[in-house]
Parts: structure tokens; C-alpha cells; sequence
């Protein structure tokens, strides 16, 4: 069984897939894109990797507001949701990622990732949070959304 992460921004996706037990994710690259909205490139390249590791489940970080409400960014990660799960059929489950992209930043920071160097890797580190989470919460008997 093997889940593919995402960390869906304005113009990158971070991909993160498990190990074929469901225990692990690990970073596989960053899609970035020219604009927010052109996506074509970015949802078959998605379809490629789901492909490549028999993906059954995508996970795609929600960055929800502290308070729990939904924004803009929310809104735009669930229609890419939608839009995936029509192109491929796979599941699409979406996951909470609230503060992600900053302990991912605090990672990079902490490993001596030189500032220029950790924008090409703080998507790919969120996504194995947002999968890492997930894969935590089957362990753990956790339901998901």
C-alpha cells in the first residue's frame, strides 16, 4: 500500500511517498509551476508518479487557519483535490497541516541548510509531515477526514 503526500502551494507541490508498508514517507521532489493556475503539467505529473509507486491514496495538506477555519488556501487545496481525484480515481484525502511548512523550515534551518538552499526543499519536507502525520494517525487507530 503506497500513499503519495502533497503540499499543495501557489506555485509548487512538495510530493512525499510511503514505504510500500505504509510506516514512512519520504521526500520525492517538487513540481513548481509558472502560474497558480496551470496545472496540467503538474496533475500529470502527479498521475506519472501514482503510476510509478501504485499509489492507491494521496493525502493533500489542508492549511487551515489556527482557529480552524477555512481560507483561500484551503478552498484552492480542496478544488486540487477534486481536480486530482477526477484525473487519476485515486482517493484523495485531505489533512490537516497546520504549521508544516514552518517546522519544515525549522528542520532545514537546524541541519545548516543554507537560506538559498532550503526554498528547493521545504515543499518536499512538508509533504512527508503531511504523510507522516497520516500514516501515524492508521497506527494509531486515529479516523481520518
Amino acid at each position: 500500500m503506497r500513499i503519495i503526500g502533497l503540499d499543495y502551494g501557489a506555485k509548487t507541490v512538495g510530493v512525499a511517498v510511503s514505504d510500500p508498508l505504509g510506516i514512512t514517507a519520504q521526500a520525492v521532489e517538487t513540481i513548481e509551476r509558472k502560474s497558480e493556475n496551470k496545472l496540467r503539467r503538474t496533475l500529470a505529473r502527479l498521475e506519472e508518479l501514482a503510476g510509478k509507486y501504485q499509489a492507491e491514496k494521496f493525502v493533500i495538506g489542508l492549511p487551515k487557519h489556527m482557529n480552524n477555519d477555512i481560507g483561500e488556501r484551503a478552498e484552492k487545496a480542496l478544488e486540487f483535490g477534486e481536480m486530482l481525484r477526477r484525473r487519476t480515481g485515486i482517493e484523495v484525502v485531505m489533512w490537516d497541516e497546520r504549521l508544516t511548512t514552518v517546522s519544515a523550515e525549522r528542520i532545514l534551518i537546524e541541519s545548516g541548510v543554507r537560506r538559498e538552499n532550503r526554498k528547493q526543499y521545504v515543499d518536499q519536507i512538508a509533504a512527508v509531515f503531511i504523510l507522516q502525520g497520516f500514516l501515524d494517525s492508521l497506527s494509531g487507530g486515529k479516523e481520518y477526514e
